[in-house]
């Protein structure tokens, strides 16, 4: 069956959005060529999807609003220390964490751009997917 291969971070601050990135997951930023246009890499092993980051076309996301695309949840060792570098880095809680049995301890944040994101601390011995 087909399976997510790329994902796109909208962000009216592409620079920002880039050192919230860096700051919190570690992941690396390229610029593809003179465009305005980012190819995020998150990593190099195990499951994962890479993705690409580009200057917001529109208003930003409306806190309060509906979620009108996918959220994106990433798989972290340490939920907490997780959650500190996002509010270090300026991201805000939208679902504090919640731990839910036979998967792990998630929780839901905006970044500095009003994205909506998640990141699992799986449960031993599970891993995301």
């Amino acid at each position: 069956m087909p399976r997510p291969v790329h994902f796109e971070i909208h962000a009216a601050d592409p620079a920002r959005a880039i050192a919230f990135y860096q700051a919190v997951f570690g992941w690396r930023f390229e610029q593809w060529g003179d465009n305005p246009y980012w190819v995020v890499i998150t990593g190099d092993e195990g499951p994962g999807v890479n993705g690409g980051l580009l200057p917001r076309r529109g208003p930003d996301p409306d806190p309060d609003g509906p979620v009108s695309g996918y959220v994106m949840t990433t798989g972290v060792p340490n939920i907490d220390e997780t959650i500190a570098a996002i509010e270090k880095a300026g991201g805000t809680v939208a679902l504090p964490k919640t731990k839910t049995e036979g998967v792990g301890t998630v929780a839901y944040y905006r970044d500095t751009e009003g994205n909506l994101f998640g990141v699992l601390q799986p449960e031993p011995g599970m891993t995301p997917s």
